[in-house]
């Protein structure tokens, strides 16, 4: 339960219809199983007591007595086990019976939440034996206490405050406004849902695609059991499809037809980061709502949930190649309305043979052929300085030709030396008045240019550049339009790799493909034996590390604490804990003290959810004094 997590099981015993002992029995034995796993939420199907199948059984008092008997049973049964349970059953309420899912904690039955939408679909009708959900909260006795009874229940963990979960039963999930919707705008963080249905053809996609969206829509957790085999098949197979889900992403997910237990890690403090950020979500308190509060060990969740190492970069490689093709196409309409809007007859580039000017000339390219403009309207311009090698020099000039630009040289040499003379700065102390008037002379030259040609600078610095501020203010860091500034590195090569798969050039492939080979480098000091000498991940850790911190600092609203826990995990074998820790203060060192690059940054297009523009997505005072995240990472380095 550290950092948020809780370990969330989803199972379907194997029942024998009308059998509540046998049932029970089975139910018991996983629950042991998933006590041994660190489960905390544990969540079993529809019914599952007396299976979901007994259709006119449900009327006799017999299966009813012993239904609720083995409840009790279980209750008793549980009383030792560290574990809130959900489990099925019918129930019998003033001489209504209704298909409930009844909560245990510690022994003791916290509540039963009745079903609220009846299905009357393929081929079961439930309100011939069911009804629905009642209006209001009421309280039943069962083994001699009074438990609340209604569809209006929370179920809060007094140990982790955040932890609120909601249920709904089966066909409440898919009617057009489900008791899930009331439940989280009540402050239910994870929502269950107990389920059972007959398998037909398509519906396991259909039921995938609905628990996303509603865990995405309702930002929650969301826990589904579904029944599967010891079903009656008289009239339907059950598969047992459940699935665990949060904020629109499938954690965990059985094999149809196979009765698995499925666990996964549900982060409800990132749940709760995004409902703050979320000023649509639409809060409203639990006024209504009963709330039973449960108990759960403070402890530690032995995390099995995997970290991507590039969250920025989907893994699947046909989504990767859709989601670089959308960003290119993102750009390059972003670009197309500046240069028009502007009046531009040019668009001016700076390039270095770098992946990020790279990136930025194929948008340009793309957005002039959206125009119906030759590409010859495109000002690509490589200034030659101290620190130029001869790859990233031939590079640029190489890839300027083969997309069709006008492609200019400028040597800036003569002129920084001059500028040098002029300050009275020694080129031999090779500082950082050294490399910054070098950047800041290339935007003087393009700046100038654009001028001359009524053009339009089109800038290249990247996301993660303007997280750690690695950019000469007012030199790259300025433009009159960024087009890579939501973009981070990590993401960058997969899209300029998507370019060179993609194009039909074999020439310009094989040049982007070396391009993609170089070593990311400002080269602002003298090459060494012909080589760059000045590596940017030398200097300010690896890209693939800070792109990680800053999607689960800004997207996922992790402190400096889990971010290192998690990172651990995603680069276990590569980085370990004494480097993450490194290149983490760095990254929030440089993060804070670097924003008043970022109050001023250019127009540019965002094209995922993290973003650094001061006009909305991230507004951020620049006198920020970073101290409270660097002792938290202080006390991780003497840990």
């Amino acid at each position: 339960m550290r950092d948020g997590f809780i370990k969330a099981a989803a199972a379907a015993p194997l029942i024998e219809v009308a059998d509540c002992i046998h049932n029970s029995e089975q139910i018991l034995t996983l629950i042991k199983t998933m006590e041994q796993n660190g489960a905390g939420i544990m969540v079993f199907p529809e019914l599952c007591l007396t299976g979901y199948t007994c259709r006119d059984l449900f009327f006799q008092n017999t299966l009813l007595d012993s239904a609720k008997e083995r409840l009790i049973w279980l209750a008793h049964q549980t009383e030792a086990v560290d574990g809130l349970i959900v489990v099925g059953l019918p129930f019998e309420v003033e001489g209504k019976l209704y298909n409930t899912a009844a909560f245990l904690n510690r022994g003791k039955i916290l509540g039963i939440v009745p079903k609220t939408h009846l299905p009357n679909s393929d081929g079961y009708n439930e309100a011939r034996q069911f009804a629905p959900a009642p209006k209001n909260v009421k309280l039943v006795c069962i083994d001699g206490e009074e438990i609340p009874f209604g569809a209006k229940l929370l179920f809060a963990c007094d140990e982790m405050k955040s932890l609120v979960l909601g249920c709904e039963i089966c066909e409440d999930l898919w009617a057009p406004e489900s008791p899930g919707i009331r439940l989280a705008k009540a402050g239910a963080t994870i929502l269950v849902n107990p389920a059972a249905g007959a398998e037909i053809t398509a519906r396991a996609k259909a039921r995938r695609a609905l628990l996303k969206t509603t865990s995405s829509k309702l930002l929650c957790g969301y826990v589904y059991a579904s029944a599967g085999e010891g079903e009656s098949t008289t009239d339907g197979v059950y598969a047992g499809h459940s699935l665990i889900c949060e904020s629109g992403e499938v954690l965990a997910e059985t094999r149809r037809f196979t009765n698995e237990t499925i666990y996964a890690d549900i982060d409800v403090k990132k749940i709760l980061s995004d409902r703050r950020k979320t000023m649509t979500f639409p809060a409203a308190g639990s006024e209504g709502f009963t709330v039973c509060r449960f108990s759960l060990e403070l402890k530690e969740t032995r995390l099995s949930r995997r970290f991507d190492p590039f969250p920025f970069v989907p893994e699947e490689e046909e989504e990767r190649k859709e989601r670089c093709g959308e960003i290119l196409m993102i750009q390059a309409m972003a670009l197309k309305k500046r240069l028009s809007h502007a009046h531009s007859d040019t668009a001016v580039l700076g390039i270095s043979g770098g992946l990020d000017s790279t990136l930025a000339l194929l948008v340009s390219a793309q957005a002039c052929d959206l125009l119906g403009r030759d590409r010859s309207s495109i000002l690509a311009v490589t200034m030659p300085c101290f620190g130029t090698t001869d790859r990233t020099y031939n590079n640029a000039c190489e890839l300027a030709k083969s997309l069709g630009t006008t492609f200019m040289e400028v040597d800036i040499k003569n002129a920084v030396s001059g500028h040098f003379r002029d300050i009275g700065h020694d080129p031999k102390t090779r500082d950082v008045t050294y490399e910054n008037s070098q950047a800041r002379e290339r935007t003087q030259v393009l700046m100038d240019l654009a001028n001359r040609f009524n053009g339009l600078v089109v800038g290249t610095g990247d996301l993660s550049e303007l997280a750690l501020g690695w950019a000469t203010y007012n030199g790259d860091h300025m433009s009159m339009y960024g087009v890579n500034g939501s973009i981070p590195k990590t993401l960058i090569r997969h899209i300029v790799r998507f370019y060179a798969d993609t194009c039909e050039d074999k020439k310009l492939s094989e040049l982007l493909l070396d391009i993609l080979d170089t070593p990311v480098s400002p080269e602002l000091l003298p090459p060494k034996d012909g080589e760059i000498a000045q590596k940017t991940e030398d200097l300010v850790g690896p890209y693939e590390l800070h792109d990680f911190f800053l999607f689960y600092m800004l997207r996922a609203g992790y402190e400096p604490a889990k971010i290192l826990r998690v990172a651990q995990i995603a680069f276990r074998g590569r980085y370990d804990r004494t480097v993450i820790l490194k290149w983490l203060k760095t990254f929030y060192r440089r993060f804070f003290t670097q924003q008043f690059k970022r109050s001023c940054m250019p127009d540019g297009p965002k094209v995922g959810t993290v973003s650094l523009s001061p006009r909305g997505d991230l507004s951020m005072p620049s006198d920020a004094n970073a101290g409270i995240w660097l002792r938290e990472i202080e006390q991780l380095e003497e840990a």
